[in-house]
């Protein structure tokens, strides 16, 4: 080991034992994992761990039990500790700050003793059709299927007897980091995605460090709408639930619900940066039963994984957008200015700083994908020989690179990855299809480059209704795990969006390590904000694959999608007759 490695190694094992590291842990849809980084360079990944785990449905609806949250959280947070152990031979005992991060949205409601009334409903969900339709003509604002108060208002609609009973409702997020420290808190992105974030009332100051040069001069409230124009949530300075929709979901709501007053169940809202807590000696226990981990430990506001995927690429100063690729996929693009319309296929939320967002979230990501790739495993497999065991990540990069060697608008082949209903395309259920028209070419490359393509199509249906409204990308930011293939994903949401798309060399960390940097945030000294303390401080050194749009692939994307769009005919079709 050479004198520079070896000075490395034992400031990083310093680090870890002096507790100058920060954690992230984030619970996706399929993994939750765990990053460790040094809290002086969050650039530096000092270990990992993870664990896989799957919702289940369960009397038509999508959940994760609280038992299974539990045991993947302490499988995951014990398979970090094994890696710290494994590279730098020292197990941590304390941390500077711990972050979670989680799906954003759902519904988890708890009685005043801490019962869970019903089992967790997540984002998946869209049982509240009724429910999102009323609350967005009561609001002037985009309600989606899966917001927290969709579920809500959905219960009371339904007359649901736990509705009463209920003492406070969260998010994935919010409720591991309340059993983690006690506190009922969120962080200001995944609280706008339960309700609308507006104006802090007249005088008050928001908690967390002041934005530097303070709100710009003459700055209008955040909750108004622009003349003729759509009610907008978010600003650096805008850390709370909109008020005046609060009175208004409790006008509406409150007499079928026993006197429930929605402002008096949901979390406490902080901006990134804020202090949320210490570690309980009943969190640490749950966290490591093992005994080691010590309490007293800060942690930072709980973040929704939108809000983590930004930071983990950059994205949270306007004209900046990223897109997360998994189970789901969305779009994240930091506004200039507010919209003009309220769309059904957009989303209003925030970034962790609270600056206003527009959201694309589509329910079907690349989970239709990864099926087909284990099919094509398979075959890879008996090819070889029974017994033969082939690279999985061998295979995606074969099948990934032979669709680049397909038709730019797929020879007419269309893939609907569709496993669960879609809102933005009216699908209340999910039924994944390939269809072609009898003179498609039907071919390996074609059939690969459409279910690329096919992980795009709503979203890029979405996107389409910011490009009208005139907003600005300079670049979009992507990460998942399609884009560990170098450049074939990427290049193809590239022409998908018309956009330049840049990778990062710590996309592959994803949500976990941006919820790291977040905690190394909270213990940042200098005040700056978000957007300044991740260009100078976190990303300064970091490098970026950038792929510019192809005119072929824009016009074959182009042509795909406006098949797309009509096919969605038959997709409704199969939902009703399949």
């Amino acid at each position: 080991m050479s004198e520079q490695r070896r000075d490395r190694a034992d400031a990083s094992r310093e680090a870890i034992l002096a507790g100058r590291t920060t954690l992230g842990i984030e619970l996706g849809s399929t993994r939750i994992k765990a990053c460790l980084v040094d809290a002086e360079d969050p650039s530096l990944v000092l270990a990992v761990g993870s664990h896989a785990w799957e919702n289940e449905f369960v009397d038509r609806r999508w959940t994760y039990s609280l038992d299974a949250v539990w045991n993947g959280l302490q499988a995951a947070y014990a398979d970090l500790v094994a890696d710290v152990d494994r590279r730098h031979h020292v197990r941590p005992e304390t941390f500077g700050v711990i972050g979670v991060s989680a799906m954003m949205h759902g519904y988890l409601a708890f009685d005043a003793a801490g019962e869970l009334l019903v089992p967790f409903r997540t984002w998946r969900n869209t049982s509240t059709g009724p429910a999102a339709a009323e609350l967005s003509e009561l609001f002037g604002v985009n309600i989606p299927l899966r917001w927290s108060v969709a579920h809500l208002a959905q219960a009371v609609l339904d007359e649901e007897p736990h509705v009463p009973r209920i003492d406070m409702l969260t998010t994935l997020a919010g409720y591991v980091h309340w059993r983690l420290t006690g506190r009922r808190v969120l962080g200001v992105g995944d609280a706008s995605g339960m309700f609308p974030i507006g104006a802090a009332p007249e005088g008050a100051a928001p908690e967390g460090p002041a934005p530097e040069g303070g709100a710009p001069e003459g700055a209008a409230p955040v909750g108004a709408a622009p003349e003729g124009g759509a009610r907008i949530a978010g600003s650096a300075a805008a850390h709370v639930y909109d008020a005046e929709l609060l009175e208004r979901f409790d006008e509406r709501f409150a007499a079928r619900a026993s006197g429930l007053r929605l402002a008096a169940v949901l979390p406490e809202v902080l901006p990134a940066g804020a202090a949320a807590g210490e570690l309980t000696a009943e969190g640490a226990a749950l966290l490591d039963p093992t005994g080691t981990l010590r309490p007293g430990v800060a942690l930072c506001p709980p973040e929704g994984d939108a809000g983590t995927g930004m930071v983990a690429t950059n994205a949270v100063s306007p004209r900046t957008g990223n897109v997360s690729a998994g189970t789901s996929i969305f779009a994240m693009v930091v506004l200039e200015r507010p919209l003009a319309h309220a769309h059904d296929e957009v989303d209003l939320v925030t970034t962790p700083a609270g600056d206003p967002v527009a959201m694309v979230h589509c329910n079907n990501g690349a989970s239709e994908l990864a099926a087909w790739a284990g099919v094509f495993t398979r075959f890879a497999e008996l090819a070889a020989g029974r017994d033969a065991t082939v690279d999985v990540d061998a295979v995606y990069e074969l099948l990934f690179s032979e669709a680049l060697e397909g038709e730019p608008d797929a020879g007419g082949v269309l893939a609907y990855n569709t496993l669960a209903g879609e809102p933005i395309v009216e699908l209340p259920e999910g039924r994944p299809m390939i269809v072609r028209t009898p003179d498609s070419r039907l071919t390996l490359a074609n059939v690969m480059r459409a279910q690329l393509y096919g992980v795009y199509g709503t979203l890029a249906l979405g996107m389409r209704v910011l490009t009208d409204e005139g907003v600005a990308l300079d670049r979009m930011y992507a990460h998942g795990g399609i884009f560990r293939t170098a450049g074939v994903a990427q290049r193809l949401l590239a022409g998908a969006l018309a956009a330049p798309v840049a990778v990062g060399d710590t996309a592959s960390e994803g949500g976990a390590w941006g919820m790291a940097v977040l905690a190394a945030y909270a213990a940042e000294p200098s005040g700056r904000d978000l957007g300044a303390y991740l260009d100078d401080h976190v990303f300064a050194q970091s490098a970026f694959a950038i792929a510019d749009p192809d005119p072929d692939d824009v016009a074959g994307f182009a042509t795909y999608l406006g098949r797309y769009r009509a096919g969605l005919a038959a997709e409704a079709a199969a939902v009703e007759a399949l």
